[in-house]
């Protein structure tokens, strides 16, 4: 194959947060709305499906052409090098999108290219024929349109990068791990300052904290559908996961903590924190955030406090966000970063942030209040 075209799909929003995590692997990228593409070579399949912390999915791209006509659909796909991706077996299912294109029947677009490739891999392996098999490894086609132009892509990643295999159980509205890590890499935390989320509900912003704070790749415990693709083969797999042990950082000390009013939910994020090796590291306590005190300095508080969205919570919430901002106020080493929907939220904390990010968590739109701590003083 040599050198292959990925994308890596992000939500709306963190699409130059996915960019900068590219760039850290090596790669140069571009960015477009909800997707970072980069140009690579094989073995930078194995290394952001496990490294990118904030990023959806990984696909590598086939084509990309303009289509307005099924014929136009089916020629092109046919032309593309599929026998070089898919062997004989495979088994390749087709979804589909299209937005904005005069092929707006989703259905007749992926039977379509399933019969173009089809006649691709007949060609490609001699077959005049009979049916394929599809019994080997699972290689899952997208034909994306869009303003007539259809993208052509292979999920490299299966499961979606957000599900890491840490995570036993959840509570109600949890936070996507993605999206957790991306409010660990907004803040200006480093390993040796204390992290505090007060509102941990099932763990994943600590877990997160702790993942980064200790380099440990998120997909070291997981999975992922291109492992058994026989053109990338097990080496480059074997060498990637080996850069992931190498470089991790697991005698880093790190001081997490985690509370909750819930008592469940802090059982639930201890279970969760030792499936992802971090039971002795992050303490997880039952309390609430009018509670909170401290003697330590320089530290970062990520939440993801209650909305309150639904009704007969609105008022409960906004005293939550007023006790907070009084709890809070007198640490003023500390920075603190809240995600949420509340549009008077700032009024209610009682200080203007000084600085906010709009991001959305699942489809509601958010912001990421900012609120930053005084600087440590310099090193002499």
């Amino acid at each position: 194959m040599g050198k292959v075209t990925l994308i890596a799909t992000a939500a709306m929003g963190i699409e130059s947060i996915v960019a900068k995590e590219v760039r850290d692997l090596g790669y140069e990228c571009t960015v477009e709305n909800g997707k970072v593409t980069f140009v690579a070579d094989e073995q930078a399949i194995c290394r952001s499906n496990l490294w990118l912390r904030t990023a959806d999915r990984i696909k590598l791209k086939v084509g990309e052409f303009k289509a307005t006509t099924f014929d136009e659909l089916f020629e092109k796909t046919k032309a593309l090098n599929w026998g070089d991706i898919l062997p004989e077996n495979a088994e390749f299912p087709v979804i589909g999108k299209s937005v904005k294109s005069k092929l707006f029947s989703v259905s007749d677009c992926q039977s379509i290219v399933k019969k173009a490739v089809v006649e691709s891999l007949k060609k490609h392996y001699r077959k005049t024929s009979g049916w394929l098999e599809e019994t080997g490894p699972l290689f899952r086609i997208e034909v994306a349109l869009l303003k007539d132009v259809a993208t052509l892509t292979i999920d490299c990643s299966g499961v979606g990068l957000h599900k890491r295999g840490y995570r036993v159980d959840q509570g109600e509205a949890p936070l996507k791990e993605t999206l957790a890590a991306t409010l660990v890499m907004l803040t200006n935390w480093t390993p040796e300052r204390p992290f505090v989320d007060p509102f941990c509900g099932s763990g994943t912003i600590p877990i997160e904290a702790a993942l980064i704070g200790q380099n440990i790749a998120p997909g070291f415990n997981r999975d992922f559908v291109s492992e058994d693709w026989h053109w990338i083969g097990k080496q480059r797999w074997d060498e990637a996961r080996q850069e992931v042990e190498d470089l991790a950082k697991y005698d880093q000390p790190l001081d997490i903590s985690g509370f909750d009013i819930d008592h469940r939910m802090i059982q639930i994020a201890k279970d969760n924190a030792e499936e992802a090796g971090f039971s002795d590291l992050i303490q997880f306590k039952q309390m609430q955030v009018r509670d909170f005190t401290t003697t330590k300095e320089y530290g970062v508080i990520v939440g993801n406090p209650p909305y309150g969205e639904r009704l007969g919570e609105k008022k409960a919430v906004e005293e939550m966000y007023r006790s907070m901002g009084e709890a809070l106020r007198p640490f003023d080493t500390w920075s603190v970063y809240m995600l949420t929907s509340h549009p008077e939220f700032e009024q209610l904390y009682g200080k203007p942030a000084t600085k906010k990010r709009k991001l959305f968590n699942g489809f509601i739109r958010t912001d990421y209040y900012q609120y930053w701590g005084k600087r440590p003083p310099r090193e002499r």
